[in-house]
């Protein structure tokens, strides 16, 4: 198979619906597909010692992390039988409430695209340096654990 080129991921603020609306229907041409599996990954306004998040400010080493990208999507497309895929992430301020990932595979059946999305997002979270600073009402942060 042919080596997909490398694209940035990285979108500045928060991924609007339009984007997200705009990206499902230029599908709808593509008459190969029968599935589509779309992550989305929301800001939460979680509580921490008292103080609730109202946004989270993503970093990343961009260089790196554009290279780990490439190679999740490649190795999601060796694995799964793929007919395209998207993955999108912020950079920056992103308030709660607000889509920061997206993630969008297609396939020809539903459970190919079921496991490719659930795969390509777990590594997303376990191989890339990306951040975020969870920033309260106060404008006071911590740094963001992953979780599960």
């Amino acid at each position: 198979m042919k080596e997909k080129k490398k694209h940035n991921v990285f979108v500045n603020g928060p991924i609007t619906p339009d984007f997200i609306a705009n990206s499902i229907a230029k599908h709808s041409t593509k008459t190969d597909i029968g599935a589509h599996d779309i992550f989305l990954g929301q800001v939460r306004s979680d509580e921490i010692n008292g103080k609730t998040v109202v946004a989270i400010n993503y970093e990343a080493y961009q260089e790196m992390a554009d290279e780990l990208f490439h190679e999740i999507r490649e190795a999601a497309f060796a694995k799964y039988n793929l007919v395209c895929m998207h993955i999108y992430h912020s950079i920056g301020a992103v308030k709660a409430g607000e889509i920061c990932l997206f993630v969008f595979v297609s396939s020809k059946h539903r459970k190919v695209a079921f496991e490719a999305c659930e795969y390509i997002v777990e590594h997303i979270k376990e191989m890339t340096p990306i951040w975020g600073k969870e920033i309260f009402e106060d404008d006071s942060y911590v740094w963001k654990e992953n979780q599960a």
